[in-house]
């Protein structure tokens, strides 16, 4: 699951980039791309997610302050500062244990609202996602689509993403983020928002290590005359 999020971040980083994608978009009949991937890269999404952080941006000021007083915490337990917490240190502070599992009770209520939102914008695009695949498949003439985890190597032709996201974007161009009165998330739309949630982590992540592997390379030297 790890290397399939890290694959699907990193197709998110290419749309992201613009990279032109090859017009035949598929080789021999055959395709590849992910519900996710798609997901992340919609404008409907996009959309949704930023309303959600002005909404709840109290929650989530909260949820950063949460983590790190938790982080320093855990912290102050690791008392040999190897980065793992024996079970000699936990037993040896158990008062900073119970402020610990205390903030975890606190950081998931203050996430929940925000995950209920997050999900409910991505079940409406799910909702529709077997139709938007259908469609794409008879332009492309496709027979066979695949995730990207399911090979081991593909020429970038053969990826449809773009596809796909163009035609979600044209058919679900928004979605709500206020779920309806007694509204519960089904189960694949709750795994969609937590691979969704993972995948946006990796490309921040990877986003970040390329801006701090740009600033640290030696500044250009000036021609000389």
């Amino acid at each position: 699951m790890k290397l399939f999020t890290n694959t699907i971040a990193a197709a998110v980083l290419a749309g992201t980039a613009a990279i032109a994608t090859p017009a035949a978009a598929q080789v021999a009949g055959i395709a590849t791309s992910s519900p996710e991937a798609v997901i992340v890269r919609s404008q409907a999404r996009i959309a949704a997610y930023q309303q959600i952080d002005q909404q709840f941006a109290a929650q989530i000021g909260q949820i950063r302050t949460l983590r790190q007083e938790m982080q320093t915490l855990q912290q102050s337990l690791d008392t040999d500062s190897n980065g793992q917490l024996s079970q000699a240190e936990l037993q040896a502070n158990p008062g900073v244990v119970q402020q610990i599992q205390q903030k975890e009770q606190q950081l998931g209520q203050a996430s929940q609202p925000i995950v209920l939102a997050q999900t409910y914008a991505i079940e409406q695009l799910i909702n529709d996602y077997q139709n938007v695949r259908q469609q794409v498949v008879q332009q492309k003439n496709i027979q066979l689509l695949l995730t990207p985890d399911a090979i081991q190597w593909a020429p970038e032709a053969v990826n449809v993403t773009d596809d796909l996201v163009a035609v979600l974007d044209q058919r679900v161009p928004t979605v709500q983020i206020t779920p309806p009165e007694g509204w519960r998330p089904r189960q694949d739309s709750l795994a969609a928002q937590q691979t969704v949630s993972q995948v946006l982590m990796n490309v921040a992540q990877q986003q970040a290590a390329q801006q701090q592997a740009q600033q640290q390379q030696p500044a250009a030297q000036p021609a000389g005359r």
